[in-house]
């Protein structure tokens, strides 16, 4: 049997399964994220998440989903990177790069009790709304328009974060209430969506004031989740392309695992605050992959 040590972390209930691999190669990751997550039978998590050496940041981050696909960024998942680098010294300052597949991003890492980190902000990049860029099949930006779906029309915006995303505002001309919403039935026909090649995280949003949104999120390659760091980027940047929300200004945006504070410029790049916790340190036993 091989052990493998991992360690358990969570920002805003999206949790991630965490091993550091600055000084080994872990064999077959994508399979692994498949074993280790599987809720109930193993460990438990949203995906599996490397850290690793670079030579251009403090660190790499590679992510994998439940399924076992490779995602390019997770803004949850950044977070806790950055106080596991922390935490566990193997970084020292309170500005740190990683890399990612989507680009390298800053965190400025806010340390509390015990000189441990408890919040992080991320310079998360710009939104970007060019259908090449997300993907999105159509030849203009994908600002409110209709898209049908499960027998409904609904309002949606696409937009990149380094992955793709589509945020939806309303159905059939009303606003939504995304805790009513049946996300297991719709969700994976949004994601699955022949407008999005590689598929699509869809984010589903009401408005409560300008500066404070509520969302569900159905990631591609996991489902739903409790939080989701680049989607909430994606709704905060569609509100204010949308009209709904003001820039340089703080936006709250509620997910079902916590709150993040989102800031999107005027040209939409976005900055991103929120928690990062350790949940438990752990051994994970397997028979060798081949």
């Amino acid at each position: 049997m091989l052990k493998l040590p991992f360690t358990k972390m969570q920002g805003a209930g999206n949790d991630y399964i965490y091993v550091n691999c600055m000084h080994f190669t872990l064999s077959h990751p994508e399979r692994l994220s498949q074993m280790m997550s599987a809720r109930r039978f193993a460990v438990g998590s949203d995906g599996l998440v490397l850290i690793c050496p670079s030579a251009v940041a403090d660190a790499k981050m590679r992510m994998f989903n439940t399924d076992g696909s490779e995602g390019k960024m997770c803004g949850n998942a950044i977070r806790c990177i950055g106080k596991y680098l922390y935490d566990n010294r193997l970084v020292t300052k309170e500005i740190i790069t990683i890399e990612t597949l989507s680009g390298i991003r800053t965190l400025k890492l806010e340390t509390g009790k015990y000189g441990l980190v408890e919040a992080v902000t991320v310079d998360m990049g710009c939104a970007e709304f060019t259908p090449g860029y997300i993907p999105v099949i159509l030849q203009d930006e994908m600002i409110n328009e209709p898209m049908e779906v499960a027998g409904k029309t609904w309002s949606a915006t696409a937009v990149s974060m380094g992955n793709p995303h589509c945020v939806v505002f309303s159905c059939d001309g009303k606003s939504l209430d995304p805790d009513t919403l049946p996300l297991e039935e719709i969700g994976p026909v949004f994601e699955s969506h022949p407008l999005f090649p590689e598929r699509v995280n869809t984010e589903f949003v009401s408005v409560i004031t300008p500066t404070h949104l509520k969302m569900r999120v159905w990631e591609r390659g996991s489902g739903e989740t409790l939080a989701c760091g680049t989607g909430a980027c994606a709704v905060a940047a569609a509100a204010v392309k949308n009209g709904i929300s003001p820039c340089n200004t703080p936006i709250t945006v509620s997910l079902r695992g916590g709150d993040l504070t989102l800031w999107c410029s005027e040209d939409y790049k976005m900055t991103m605050k929120g928690g990062a916790v350790k949940v438990y340190d752990g051994v994970f036993e397997y028979e060798e992959i081949t």
